[in-house]
């Protein structure tokens, strides 16, 4: 199981801020870089202010110095340019994510995915931040749900404001990547709950399904390890395992029988994370792809060391990936992100 661990990054004495920071992957941000790191300040954003409060009980300001606790939507520009101010880095994991509720209240999902994003490119240019990683989905390429859509919208966003930092310097990239094991919404405690309820079946929208898949900790170090190498308009995709859904099914319960209840709004049968389309731009590294900007004025010629170009016409996609989770595999990510087996 791959680490995605940062060879030599520094985050001691550094400003970070997280806008989604009560989510599943800032919480798990925060603590990871508590536990390496120094960093002067280390702010969450967010809107909750229910997930704050229990946040601050698990990371006691009086205990973790570091730690502040700001109240804010990233649809709101004057908030987050005041949060952002003196801000070395930004963490953008802010989103509106439930792809059928995106798609009965799509004007919600844009102001928080599309407006949300180009607030948070001209907070950081506004306060001189240092770099900024935006986390962005596998839905967002070719996308078909509105979920998918707004989050290109907002991969692009990020991607073109490098054009716009100058002398500023500010450098803004993407990070892509699939299901979380065990996130909050993640179809795996879900499973388990149906299991240990002895429920009559396990409900798949499709057999043929297939879903890339990623522990939490995976994606923390994913993303730190990208802000590490990051020079500004890449998008970081991980190499990860796929699995079929019904496999999954019946890895995590073998004894329930599966019931295919269709499609949702806005589902796919498989996810891409890299079109062919983009295969022009896209590199190869040993545990990752990288996508460069097609924008001649601020994508970097330089290959990455030890890097290789992948051919003209190559997808990846979770139905044709060369690396698949057996129940083995799964279990091991399983126990990886903490359930007992």
């Amino acid at each position: 199981m791959k680490d995605f661990l940062p060879q030599n990054l520094d985050l001691n004495g550094k400003s970070i801020l997280v806008t989604g920071g009560t989510g599943s992957f800032g919480k798990r941000f925060i603590r990871t870089v508590l536990e390496r790191y120094k960093p002067a300040k280390l702010i969450v954003y967010s809107r909750d202010e229910l997930k704050q409060y229990e946040m601050m009980q698990e990371f006691p300001v009086d205990e973790y110095s570091a730690m502040r606790y700001f109240i804010g939507d990233v649809r709101d520009r004057d908030r987050l340019t005041m949060a952002t101010r003196e801000v070395d880095i930004i963490i953008h994991a802010a989103a509106m994510k439930h792809v059928p509720i995106a798609e009965y209240n799509p004007m919600e999902c844009v102001r928080t995915n599309i407006d949300g994003a180009e607030n948070v490119v001209r907070a950081a240019l506004d306060n001189r931040v240092e770099k900024v990683v935006a986390l962005s989905t596998d839905k967002a390429a070719n996308p078909i749900n509105l979920y998918g859509a707004t989050k290109l919208a907002s991969d692009k966003i990020f991607v073109a404001a490098n054009n716009l930092s100058g002398s500023i310097g500010t450098k803004f990239s993407v990070v892509r990547y699939g299901n979380v094991v065990g996130s909050r919404g993640s179809v795996v405690p879900f499973f388990l709950k149906l299991k240990e309820e002895k429920a009559e079946f396990i409900p798949l929208t499709d057999p043929r399904m297939t879903r890339f898949w990623i522990t939490i900790d995976q994606g923390v170090n994913f993303v730190l390890s990208s802000l590490e190498m990051m020079n500004g308009g890449e998008t970081y995709i991980p190499r990860i395992p796929s699995m079929s859904m019904t496999d999954l099914a019946k890895a995590l319960a073998p004894d329930i029988p599966v019931k295919t209840i269709g499609i949702r709004p806005g589902e796919k049968l498989h996810e891409v994370m890299i079109t062919s389309d983009d295969s022009r731009h896209t590199y190869k590294l040993a545990d990752r792809y990288l996508i460069f900007p097609s924008f001649d004025s601020i994508r970097n010629r330089e290959e990455p060391e030890g890097s290789e170009k992948i051919e003209d016409g190559f997808r990846y996609a979770s139905d044709s990936n060369d690396e698949w989770l057996d129940q083995e595999g799964l279990f091991t990510l399983l126990r990886a992100s903490g359930y007992e087996l």
